[in-house]
């Protein structure tokens, strides 16, 4: 799948004026053309990679689906993969991620070394370069003929979508300036740095799927894009997903239908907005009656052609109304009679659930446009108080993101003290703080770990709070990733499932250990209390794992 190249050639294998060998792209795999071809299922050095997601059918099922990246032999045929530094490669242009300044503290390690002094000095009279652009400079003693300079952003879990439009804008930005100084070849490492602290995985998606966007537009102008890893993790995670944007046969190409993310977003590669699309409804075929122009002209005065027009146009714009944004205009006294005759209907009928002690569900349901209307008011009010003292409890908190590069929200259930927690309060902030999260595809992590010693809310209350969160929240949730649960809890969840919503409890999954938590989300993007770890030895014995003290990592024990 990749390959060091250290032998030297003659045309393009001659030193450079750093001392190392210039490698050409022949010597370079590529992809089309890689000898070893696997999924990550079957990757053993990518130590979750075979743990498949519950939520997914099987790799081996037919989904039906249409793929959304089909296999393109010509497109395949100008991606390669190179582990290393891209300046040694003989190139049109190689890609540094650099800072607004473009200094040279800043830039990708070991390019103003290999390419010598003269350009610091010319990135110094650019004047800088704004996130998400690209400028490009000459390449001085580098084997390729130019430099493009990138500003990758920073990364924060609140502002996920904002970095990932950049990052995409990024890759597009060098592309588009290779193209436009009529250079063919490109080679690019990865656009972050462990400081802006971006995820590499949600990285390399981003890269590799606005690559594939801008290739399927363009091909004919690119003959060779290089992605270039420099460390072992970088280059497994581009061998697991390349595959999925760029499929070299049927079989890949089946299963990166489901292995792909929800969002892979639009047509040059950037995340979708629901919220921000303009939707523009071709108006419907007219009737002929209303299209049809009268054959008789009419004598009308200036006044009265005036009101026959005015109620020729009012019928058409009533006509072409949306039904669903009829509904939220509706009549408010008629609203409030519908809502009196469901509540009405409710109480007469049988409450099974409040019999069985799980509390009020009888309440009326909601429409859309009444969902709309209560998680509108509820942000609002959020937005205009202080919760700190919410915050500090550290009930809710955002994490990183899953496997597969969601967002996660982190709910810890024994932090719940509902004897000194001010209930609606407590709603106003999981509102604020979800908002960002439930835009797109997101996970939720629930750590009941010595929760059940503490007093729960009853079903009554969960269903308000699912109803203030609306629609997009059910929508948009992967997974509940339930852990260390008992078997009250699975009785709740269960009766969630019966009477509130089968669609967002049936998502529930339940993991007993931290290492099956992990094979979803990593360690690394999440923050856990050292209750939790202590719990789980508890409840495990410390069977099969160990936990180091300091760090509070969990690894996997090793027989003897």
């Amino acid at each position: 799948m990749h390959r060091s190249v250290t032998t030297t050639v003659t045309r393009g294998g001659m030193a450079s004026d750093s001392g190392d060998a210039v490698v050409t792209l022949d010597q370079v795999p590529r992809w089309s053309d890689a000898d070893q071809r696997y999924y990550g299922a079957g990757d053993p050095s990518y130590p979750f990679s075979y743990f498949s997601d519950p939520l997914t059918s099987p790799s081996g099922a037919d989904s039906g689906l249409k793929s959304r990246f089909p296999m393109d032999q010509d497109i395949n045929s100008k991606i390669y993969l190179w582990r290393g530094d891209p300046w040694n490669l003989e190139v049109d242009a190689v890609v540094n991620s650099t800072n607004e300044s473009l200094d040279e503290a800043h830039s990708s390690p070991g390019l103003h070394a290999a390419a010598g002094p003269g350009l610091a000095e010319e990135c110094a009279s650019l004047g800088g370069c704004r996130t998400g652009m690209a400028k490009i400079t000459n390449a001085y003693d580098l084997p390729a003929r130019k430099v493009i300079h990138t500003v990758g952003p920073k990364y924060a879990v609140k502002y996920h979508t904002a970095a990932e439009n950049a990052l995409s804008h990024c890759y597009r930005s060098c592309l588009e300036l290779l193209i436009e100084n009529g250079l063919q070849s490109i080679a690019t490492g990865c656009i972050y740095t462990e400081a802006k602290s971006y995820p590499r995985e949600p990285a390399a998606h981003v890269a590799i799927r606005t690559v594939r966007r801008f290739l399927e537009k363009q091909k004919d102008k690119i003959t060779a894009v290089v992605f270039c890893t420099t460390s072992s993790t970088d280059t497994e995670i581009y061998k697991r997903l390349l595959p999925l944007y760029f499929p070299r046969d049927k079989h890949e190409e089946e299963i990166a239908v489901l292995k792909l993310p929800a969002d892979v977003g639009d047509e040059n590669g950037e995340t979708i907005i629901d919220e921000r699309k303009i939707r523009i409804k071709p108006l419907p075929a007219a009737s002929a009656a209303t299209t049809k122009p009268p054959t008789t002209s009419l004598d009308l005065p200036v006044s009265d052609v005036g009101m026959a027009l005015r109620r020729r146009n009012s019928f058409s714009v009533e006509s072409y109304l949306d039904p669903a944004f009829m509904s939220l205009i509706k009549d408010p006294d008629q609203r409030r009679k519908e809502q009196q005759e469901k509540a009405a209907q409710t109480q007469s009928g049988f409450n099974c659930a409040k019999l069985l002690g799980f509390g009020d569900l009888g309440g009326p349901p909601l429409s859309a446009a009444e969902e709309y209307s209560l998680h509108s008011r509820y942000l609002a009010k959020a937005n205009s108080l202080n919760l700190s003292d919410i915050a500090e409890m550290k009930i809710v908190y955002r994490g990183g993101v899953d496997s597969e590069g969601r967002p996660v929200m982190v709910v810890i259930g024994a932090h719940f003290l509902l004897r000194c927690l001010d209930l609606e309060r407590f709603v106003l902030y999981v509102v604020k703080e979800f908002e960002p999260l439930i835009q797109k595809p997101y996970s939720i992590v629930y750590i009941h770990s010595a929760a059940s010693l503490q007093m729960q809310p009853d079903l009554g209350w969960m269903k308000r709070v699912q109803q203030i969160l609306g629609r997009k929240h059910k929508r948009n949730l992967h997974a509940i990733y339930v852990l260390h649960p008992t078997v009250g809890l699975r009785a709740a969840v269960f009766a969630l499932q019966l009477f509130i919503d089968g669609e967002v409890w049936n998502k529930v999954v339940y993991v007993d250990r931290l290492l099956q938590l992990f094979r979803y989300v990593p360690r690394e993007q999440l923050t856990i209390p050292d209750f939790v770890f202590q719990h789980d030895l508890e409840v495990n014995g410390g069977k099969g794992f160990i936990v180091d003290p300091r760090t509070k990592y969990i690894y996997q024990r090793t027989p003897a």
